[in-house]
């Protein structure tokens, strides 16, 4: 899959995680979007990792499932941390 294609899935990824766990973010869409992309990577990486399966096919339902897995993952991290910081 190419860089576009990382990329559009990321930010897909990242509107679905947000719309799994809705809330307020410290950081708004765009922070949101951009730790789709970044968690869609993380997903690729652990699957690889872990399972031995990866982000190939752009069209593929485990894509799709390990990349809004870890944009949920990272999102969650992301408010344990930062909504840290924000309320002290």
């Amino acid at each position: 899959m190419g860089i576009i294609g990382w990329i559009v899935l990321g930010l897909l990824a990242g509107a679905i995680a947000k719309a799994i766990m809705p809330g307020k973010d410290p950081g708004g869409i765009l922070v949101t979007l951009g730790i789709g992309v970044v968690g869609a990577l993380v997903g690729g990486f652990l699957g690889s990792a872990i399972f031995g399966v990866g982000l190939e096919n752009f069209w593929s339902f485990q894509t799709w499932i390990i990349a809004i897995l870890g944009s949920l993952l990272l999102l969650g991290i992301y408010r344990v941390v930062i909504g840290r910081r924000v309320k002290a």
